[in-house]
């Protein structure tokens, strides 16, 4: 009777156990359903322990559960585990043992992962992925040894005990660092079902006055929400952040969208959805511009792809999106291809697990042909691991900054990580701002080059753009903008040693106002210009050949000493001097109008010089009873030798631009040529 009551005991128990159990399992496949991957694998765990070891099918069944979850979330240790006892429970087929390949691959045990790879092969040999894994395993220790010219380092500034990933310069001079991170200070109070941690939100770091990062800070303000947001870029000009965010819904699967978020006053808004496609299940996320702000380039696994998760771009237009478009082959793969990010040359970057590479996602780089295809490059090792590395963020055209791996962590966690490859990279940085004004980040830049190169440079909100350049290439470079005259510089590159940035300015001058002509100096009491006064004429007379179709008045000024009548004669004479040079040096006669004020107009102030003169404001009007009002002698004087100047205010704008009869004239056609990179519209004859 005990040894019946006994079994009666364990019967019962086991069918109370297999009943939890059951329990479990369906708990584990709801939050399965949604992509809680965290709470689903912690759910098969129990069911695993719950199950009788003799109920071997079903163990091996909750162990493919298991497997596909730490997958998920990166856990390739655990992923590992849980293949092993798969096959240890015989519930394995082909697709176990190119999943198993790929986690050992991500774990670094190279040998056992090619042996997996090659059971997949006996039974499929066409199979691409167990085909890119073999080499992977069997070149992924050379690479190591071999190395590259990258060095690498780990940031502990930026990291937490949790995730830190997609790092992302940002700033005129790139003193800012954003970067996503599921660390505790992140929103919310609960732990994600998907990571086991916060739900992550967008950080940021900042450089001080000595080029020292700081501790990471929250943002202040509607970006960050209780819902998961990360891996965000920059539209060139820095108005606009694109981001990726998830959603959560307890009864409805997570599918990531990219959102736009405005700055304004130094602050980014709340984030709006961006429609890309009326695809409602499928996922959007990792946006990345192009540097010329055209292109926004974004990851998905929507229907049309390569297999797995694939980029796509779609054009951005003054009207709208364009329609999306897959960047194919050699780009995707059927693995993931994820994370692109671009270098200012152009170059794309993205990290991918479907190309032969050291295991997890790789960083690879993808560089346009001159038959402008893509070209793949594996940069090696150390930028790349046995882990996932991807992430990456540039400071400027140098090939140095930062990027994310969890390499060395045996839960997974990412880091990030600062890189550096010792390049010589020549440089142009440009500001274009306006003549004794302010930056006019509302302007562009053509550059041209006799190589062929045709492109638009994109200018910053401080007025600044930089571009790579190459030895040997003469350049043009020809800045506009509305309401404003042309301004061109050229240069000549030559071969150096070590890297090196040429730096040009250019001030446009207004055709709304009258632009001050520095450095104008006259004999005492004469209209004789002195010779250190060529220096500003040639500019001028540069300034008109830039701009032919412009017509000026130039204009004398003096101060209210003296008898009106007298100033008068003197500062038309001075105004007929500065005409009678610029005539000397080819400006047609009819271009130019002298007149001499004398103190009939005195300057009025502009904002930008009351950062010189703090005591002036904007629009003070320089009169004799405002100047006499002053009290301050030497105060008194500046504000007489600002009155004393020689400037010019456009007339026209369309000056040869008509015939006799009031017809337009043919204008110069555009030269064509196959060379040209990018856009043609601007030529100039070297």
């Amino acid at each position: 009777m005990r040894h019946i009551r006994f079994t009666l005991y364990i019967i019962i128990g086991c069918l109370a156990a297999s009943c939890g159990a059951d329990q479990n399992l369906k708990k584990g496949e709801k939050y399965f359903a949604i992509g809680e991957y965290y709470d689903a694998a912690n759910e098969f765990k129990t069911a695993y322990q719950k199950t009788p070891a003799k109920e071997r099918d079903k163990r091996g069944r909750i162990s493919t559960r298991q497997a596909l979850c730490w997958e998920r979330i990166g856990q390739a240790q655990k992923a590992i585990a849980s293949y092993r006892n798969v096959i240890r429970y015989k519930q394995d087929n082909v697709d176990t043992h190119l999943a198993f390949g790929r986690q050992l691959l991500k774990n670094g045990n190279y040998k056992e992962a090619a042996q997996e790879f090659q059971l997949v092969l006996d039974s499929m040999p066409d199979n691409q992925l167990a085909i890119n894994g073999l080499q992977s395993a069997k070149s992924a220790p050379k690479i190591k040894q071999d190395g590259s010219r990258y060095t690498v380092k780990r940031m502990d500034i930026f990291n937490s005990r949790r995730a830190d990933y997609s790092p992302m310069l940002f700033g005129n001079d790139y003193e800012k660092l954003y970067f996503t991170s599921t660390r505790n200070e992140a929103q919310g109070n609960e732990l994600s079902g998907i990571t086991g941690a916060k739900p992550a939100d967008i950080f940021y770091s900042e450089k001080d006055d000595k080029g020292k990062w700081g501790r990471p800070q929250t943002i202040e303000s509607g970006l960050n929400t209780e819902y998961d947001e990360g891996a965000c870029c920059f539209t060139p000009d820095g108005s606009t952040m694109y981001l990726t965010q998830c959603s959560s819904d307890p009864s409805y699967p997570r599918y990531a969208t990219i959102m736009t978020s405005a700055r304004a006053d130094a602050a980014w808004g709340k984030g709006n959805k961006v429609e890309l496609s009326r695809d409602t299940l499928s996922s959007f996320a990792h946006p990345a511009i192009s540097p010329d702000g055209e292109w926004l380039y974004f990851v998905s696994d929507m229907p049309g792809g390569k297999g797995g998760l694939d980029i796509w771009r779609v054009r951005l237009t003054t009207s709208g999106l364009g329609g999306v478009e897959n960047l194919g082959e050699p780009v995707n793969t059927e693995g993931d291809e994820m994370f692109p990010t671009f270098r200012p040359n152009g170059d794309l970057y993205f990290s991918s697990d479907g190309h032969p590479g050291m295991g997890g996602l790789d960083i690879f780089i993808a560089t346009v042909s001159k038959k402008g295809k893509y070209e793949i490059e594996h940069p090696g090792y150390p930028l790349n691991s046995q882990g996932d590395d991807f992430g990456m963020t540039f400071e400027g055209p140098h090939n140095r900054g930062f990027f994310s791996s969890n390499r060395n962590d045996g839960r997974g966690w990412d880091h990030i990580y600062s890189f550096e490859k010792p390049e010589i990279i020549q440089t142009i940085k440009g500001w274009v701002y306006e003549t004794d004004g302010y930056e006019l980040p509302a302007a562009q830049v053509q550059m041209v080059g006799n190589d062929g190169t045709n492109m638009k440079l994109s200018v910053k909100g401080d007025g600044s753009f930089e571009q790579v350049i190459e030895p040997g290439v003469s350049y043009i470079l020809l800045a506009s903008c509305k309401g404003f005259l042309n301004h061109k510089e050229e240069i000549k590159v030559e071969p150096v040693t070590e890297s090196q940035q040429y730096t040009l300015q250019f001030p446009l001058a207004s055709i709304r106002v009258p632009v001050l002509i520095d450095n104008i100096f006259y004999d005492y009491d004469k209209a004789t210009l002195r010779p250190e006064s060529e220096k500003s004429l040639d500019e001028l007379v540069k300034l008109l050949n830039e701009n032919p179709n412009v017509t000026i008045e130039l204009s004398a000024h003096a101060d209210y000493r003296g008898s009106a009548a007298y100033n008068k004669g003197l500062s038309q004479r001075r105004a007929e001097s500065v005409v009678a040079y610029l005539i000397d040096h080819g400006i047609a006669k009819d271009r130019l109008t002298p007149v001499g004020y004398g103190k009939e107009k005195p300057k009025t102030i502009r904002k930008k010089m009351t950062e010189k003169y703090n005591w002036l404001k904007e629009d003070d009007v320089l009169t004799e009873e405002f100047i006499k009002a002053i009290k301050d002698d030497e105060k008194q004087e500046i504000c007489n030798q600002l009155n004393r100047r020689t400037e010019f205010i456009v007339l026209r704008t369309t000056y040869g631009m008509f015939d006799e009869q009031g017809n337009l004239k043919t204008q110069p056609k555009k030269a064509a040529s196959d060379d040209n990179k990018g856009s043609d519209d601007a030529f100039f004859d070297f």
